[in-house]
This record gives structure tokens, C-alpha cells and sequence, in this order.
């Protein structure tokens, strides 16, 4: 016998464009002809984005100024090196974020160890632990569960406004890289998780355990491996994980965040799995692109996809 599932539908959807503005240690500068032009604490960087078709607002002379310019190799998403730009290459260097400092690097993989779009997420997820923080009965804080939590910025910024966080990686270094941004961030005794695991496999055994969260936030990439070998395909397998991620919330939860990179699903399929999944829990499913907003001329540069699902829109 089949079961019927209440799913979102698809007339209800408005997509939400969520667009980053700049901070004191990070401006998009500009963009334009496959690249992009950023500013991350005292060094500006030159680096390749696909989105950015359209032509530069600044001149070549400004695009000159970068300390370091990435030059990606043959795959789109693969290796690549960076080229310092008649200067010394930069070395790690600190970016803060409210009362957050983590240590930026040069990746081989064009990153830098943030994802400056999140700002949108991340002020959002810190209004939810204060809401959570001023409404909670006991001692009990929120509680914050980041999956594919990579340098730890969104794990860091709701445990420094009180949240109890578990931080989940499949990458040692990442984890490694996030203790020590948790150490400059002054925020040693914060009460964080750091586990090195599968993100699915640890959800799965999260589930089993009859855990719960307030806050869940995921940013799983396209393809990666876990730590013991496991394999992970988006479009494979976070229909499983969207469903464990539900069984870890329920009626008193606040949110729960996924963003989505580089991948060939829409924003309409990624709103679709989390309306299944979430079809017996009340609460607003947001869907949309997230952007950054240049600093000269405004124009937002799309980044990702997102879907939030949340107690209170």
C-alpha cells in the first residue's frame, strides 16, 4: 500500500535571492570576464569564478593590485596554483567576523578557508541561537549540528553566543584548521564537538542514538570521500541525509540550512527534497540563490543554492 506524501507545492515557491554585503575584513571588489576580483583582510586576491561572464567595472590597473592571482588548472573544480603578482605570495593571515577570527590560507583549490557568501547564513543561525538562548527553560543551551562544517566559521560564531556545537568533517586538516581558528578566536573553553567522520554515517548513527538539535547546518559538496573511504555523491545520496537530518529535529527545533556548490541540481529539485523530507513538521521551506554584492557597482555575483527550513520564516 502506498503512502501519500505532503510535499511543498510547486506554485508556493518564490525564490529568495540572499546577497552578502561586504565587512571590515572582506570586499568583492569587482568581477567580470571569469574572474573575480576580492579583498579578504590586507590582501587582495584575483580568483576564477565561472559565474562572472559580464565585462569588469574596474580597470586593469585596479586588477593589477592583487597580491596573488589563482590560475586554475585543467578541470574546473580541480587544483590549480596560485601566482604571486610581482609580490610575495601571501602567507596565512587573520580575517574576523564578529567575535570570530579564523587564519586564512592560499588552497590549492582556490579557497581560502571562508566562504564569504555564508555571512547570510551565519547572521540568521546567530539570531536563532539568541531567540533559542532567551526562550529555553533550564540550563540546556541551543544546540547546533554542522555538517560538512570545513574551517568551522559557522560552528565558532553561534558557539561564541552560547550554543553547544558538534562539527563535523570528513577532513583532518579541516578539523585541524578549525581547532586551531576556535584557539585565535579566543573561544577555547566553547563547548564544541570536533568530530573527523562521514557526515551521512555520523547523521545515520546520530539517528540510531535518538539525538536532536535545534540547528542543523549542512554545505555538502558535490562529490567527496570520508575519512575511512567512504564515498559521497550529492545527487545519490542527500536524499538519505536529508531524511536523517529531519529525524534529528522535531516540533521545538528552530532551522535547518543546506547550501548546495557546482552542482547540476536546481534550486526547485533541492527545495522538492527537503519538502519531502520535512512534510510532518510545521515550519516555512525557503528556497533561492545566494550572491555577493560588489562593492563599486552593487551588481550581485551569484555563488550557490540554498533551501532553509525553518519554525518561524
Amino acid at each position: 500500500m502506498s503512502r501519500r506524501i505532503r510535499t511543498p507545492r510547486e506554485g508556493a515557491l518564490t525564490p529568495e535571492i540572499l546577497v552578502a554585503d561586504g565587512w571590515a575584513d572582506y570586499s568583492l571588489l569587482d568581477s567580470g570576464d571569469g574572474r573575480k576580483l576580492e579583498r579578504f583582510g590586507r590582501h587582495i586576491l584575483d580568483r576564477p569564478d565561472t559565474q562572472a561572464i559580464w565585462s569588469p567595472s574596474l580597470s586593469s590597473v585596479r586588477w593589477s593590485t592583487a597580491d596573488a592571482r589563482f590560475l586554475a588548472g585543467r578541470e574546473e573544480d580541480g587544483a590549480g596554483r596560485w601566482e604571486a603578482t610581482g609580490r610575495r605570495a601571501p602567507e596565512p593571515w587573520p580575517i574576523a567576523y564578529g567575535p570570530v577570527r579564523i587564519e586564512a590560507q592560499l588552497t590549492a583549490f582556490r579557497h581560502l578557508g571562508l566562504f564569504p557568501e555564508h555571512q547570510v547564513h551565519w547572521n540568521r543561525v546567530l539570531a536563532a541561537v539568541e531567540q533559542r538562548a532567551r526562550a529555553r527553560v533550564g540550563n540546556e543551551p541551543p544546540t547546533v549540528l554542522n555538517l560538512f562544517g570545513y574551517t568551522g566559521m559557522a560552528s565558532l560564531l553561534p558557539a561564541a553566543a552560547g550554543a553547544k556545537v558538534t562539527h563535523v568533517d570528513a577532513s583532518k586538516k579541516a578539523i585541524s584548521w578549525a581547532r586551531a581558528n576556535q584557539e585565535m578566536s579566543g573561544l577555547s573553553a566553547a563547548p564544541i564537538r570536533w568530530i573527523c567522520d562521514d557526515a551521512a554515517r555520523f547523521a545515520a548513527r546520530e539517528v540510531r542514538r535518538g539525538s536532536r538539535y535545534d540547528i542543523i547546518v549542512l554545505d555538502p559538496p558535490k562529490y567527496g570521500r570520508g575519512p575511512k573511504g567512504e564515498v559521497w555523491r550529492l545527487e545519490e545520496q542527500l536524499p538519505q541525509l536529508l531524511t536523517d537530518c529531519r529525524a534529528l529535529l522535531d516540533q521545538r527545533s528552530s532551522m535547518l540550512i543546506l547550501t548546495a556548490y557546482a552542482t547540476h541540481l536546481s534550486m526547485l529539485t533541492l527545495w522538492r527534497l527537503v519538502g519531502d523530507a520535512f512534510a510532518d513538521l510545521d515550519g516555512t521551506i525557503t528556497a533561492g540563490e545566494m550572491a555577493l554584492r560588489e562593492e563599486t557597482t552593487g551588481r550581485p555575483l551569484p555563488t550557490s543554492l540554498y533551501v532553509r527550513w525553518s519554525r518561524d520564516a
